[in-house]
């Protein structure tokens, strides 16, 4: 069950975050406007869920002072996104209330689902690199799983060539880590 939200004029940061919690839905802002999307579904929540572990082990091998958050607010110039997945500052993060700035956010993930493909195509890679955060990785799970991962460089994300099921991808930064992207997805 969907939330409807009585506002009136543009939506700020504030009262985007005094808005209750609600589990069925992400809510997001971008230019004073609320952009909903509904919860992900289990496909998606399995590669999410496969990913952070992997990026919290890697992170562990490699002596990174980070950590690695699900679904939390980051706000950038532009108002408030919640990628699915965030690798961020551990210092800022022990400091950081409900939110955190983009500025100590080191990488994002998102994983296109049906209802956010093209948002997690092209609203929010420029988003994230507008407020800075050097590395976007994004995961399609169709038609067949593969990891994109973009580097800011210029002020946009620079792609390097997709990353396909049945391969491995050697990935250098934030820390090394590799893994297969099919492996996100098979059930154990």
């Amino acid at each position: 069950m969907s939330v409807a939200y009585s506002h009136a004029g543009p939506w700020t940061l504030d009262d985007v975050l005094a808005l209750p919690e609600d589990t069925n839905q992400r809510v997001e802002l971008v230019g004073g406007s609320l952009m909903m999307s509904p919860a992900p579904g289990l496909p998606h929540q399995r590669a999410s869920h496969r990913l952070h572990v992997l990026l919290e082990q890697a992170a562990e091998r490699a002596g990174a002072d980070i950590e690695v958050f699900e679904a939390i607010n980051v706000i950038v110039p532009d108002g408030l996104l919640i990628p699915d997945l965030a690798i961020v500052d551990a210092a800022a993060a022990e400091t950081s209330g409900v939110a955190i700035s983009a500025h100590d956010v080191l990488a994002v993930v998102e994983i296109a689902s049906p209802s956010t493909r093209v948002t997690d195509r092209k609203l929010k890679p420029s988003l994230y690199a507008a407020a800075g955060i050097a590395h976007y990785w994004r995961i399609e799970l169709e038609p067949a799983p593969r990891l994109l991962i973009g580097r800011l460089q210029n002020g946009t994300y620079a792609d390097e060539p997709p990353l396909l099921a049945g391969a491995v991808a050697l990935i250098d930064e934030p820390f090394p880590m590799e893994f297969d992207p099919g492996s996100l997805v098979v059930r154990r």
